[in-house]
């Protein structure tokens, strides 16, 4: 089957739910939209077990789309960019102390608690997998995925001042965590004993430093661009030049992609830039079109996510050690958060139980499942693959679900206790 005969069996099932959801199922687009496509994976699963012959041309289809490739390479770049267009710039700045070493410190300590912990785990279940793998597994599901997020925080109403921390952390977690993965990746394929910190270190400055430096510069390149015209079809396709020649030069570069074209996002939809280079319906153009492609990259995201269940190898040890995973990556990120949250809790006012709800409502998505699927035989890609998809799926389904009335119910609780105690 040629590629746009893929693409476009993509987009109709993506429009189709996209649909039966608003109109039926009513639960926040992201949600929606992953409940459907596990329902329906699951009927064509059953399917499959009484009549292989009627879903072995979908698995031959599902199996010729790279989800990797077509998620760090396509999609991530253009959800990234329309998620940091529509952030609040300046809520962004008050806060960039504790979003910043969320994204870094949280995810480095998530990481290495993460990877400790599954290590005796997965001992205690039988697999036997390296150490160093295991910290893999870490760096690749500490990043919570921005698009996941984003989704679902519009409908939660979340405090501001915590939407904010939640959101800036995602987008920028996310360029970080690839950063570490591909650096642990890189130490796994040639042995520790071949690298040195000084090195490693190296790699990550290099990576986070210039991608943060090239989205400045490529945010006001498009600044320049779009000021000196006045065509919002023009400037459409600026916005969509910068995120597509960004990332393919960041790639060239060797620095964070993701990293560029967040920053990128940021400095295009930034007020002050709005109003000095965009008209009003320039403005209008922009914001409905990047909405638009947010909203359909978003629905063939997880229907990509849905269908790759279909060929999955599960096992019943790999489903168990992904449940029991689930509770140790909350508490790994709840720690990784509290020492942040403990410092510049004296320098800024934090919502109550900040840590409780950035942990509940840190959620995970395509981002970790397209790095477990990069892992190699080797590197025993098929049970950190299903524990991925295990975690995936309860962080996206039940948090998604439940972090609005979570989030409710521990502030009124804490509004109560100060009620009580001036009592």
């Amino acid at each position: 089957m040629n590629l746009f005969s893929i693409i476009t069996i993509l987009v109709v099932v993506s429009a189709s739910f996209a649909y039966i959801n608003e109109r039926f199922v009513k639960l926040p687009y992201t949600i929606g939209a992953m409940v459907i496509t596990i329902i329906m994976s699951l009927v064509l699963t059953l399917i499959g077990w009484m009549d292989p012959s009627l879903t072995n041309p979908l698995k031959i289809l599902i199996s010729q789309i790279d989800f990797s490739k077509v998620l760090l390479e396509i999609l991530l770049s253009f959800l990234l960019f329309a998620g940091a267009l529509h952030t609040n710039f300046d809520q962004l700045k008050v806060q960039r102390g504790p979003i910043l070493a969320f994204a870094t410190f949280g995810v480095l300590v998530s990481t290495f608690l993460i990877g400790c912990l599954i290590y005796y785990l997965l001992q205690l279940v039988g697999l036997d997998i390296q150490f160093i793998y295991c910290l893999l597994f870490g760096a690749l599901i500490s990043p919570t995925d921005p698009i996941a997020v984003l989704g679902i925080l519009k409908k939660a109403k979340v405090p501001k001042k915590l939407e904010t921390k939640i959101v800036g952390e995602s987008l920028f977690n996310d360029g970080v965590g690839v950063v570490v993965f591909l650096t642990i990746y890189a130490i796994a394929e040639v042995g520790i004993d071949q690298v040195t910190f000084g090195e490693i270190g190296m790699l990550l400055l290099e990576e986070v430093v210039g991608g943060i430096i090239l989205g400045l510069a490529l945010g006001y390149i498009a600044y320049l661009l779009m000021k000196s015209i006045d065509d919002y079809s023009v400037e459409v396709l600026i916005t969509i030049a910068i995120v597509m020649g960004g990332y393919l030069l960041a790639q060239q570069l060797h620095f964070s992609g993701p990293l560029a074209v967040v920053v990128a996002g940021l400095v295009v939809g930034h007020d002050t830039v709005r109003d000095h280079s965009m008209s009003e319906i320039t403005e209008l153009y922009v914001d409905k079109f990047w909405e638009t492609w947010d909203a359909l990259l978003n629905g063939i995201l997880f229907v990509l996510i849905g269908l790759e269940i279909l060929i999955l190898p599960f096992e019943q040890t790999y489903i168990i050690a992904g449940l029991i995973a689930i509770p140790i990556i909350l508490i790994a990120r709840w720690i990784a958060l509290s020492i942040p949250i403990f410092f510049y809790k004296r320098k800024l006012e934090f919502v109550p139980y900040t840590g409780l709800i950035m942990t509940w409502g840190g959620l995970r998505g395509g981002i970790s499942i397209a790095l477990a699927l990069t892992l190699t035989r080797e590197m025993d890609r098929d049970p950190f693959l299903i524990i991925t998809y295990v975690v995936v799926i309860f962080s996206i389904v039940v948090q998604g679900l439940t972090v609005g009335k979570v989030t409710n119910r521990l502030i009124r609780n804490h509004h109560a206790e100060d009620h009580s105690s001036a009592g």
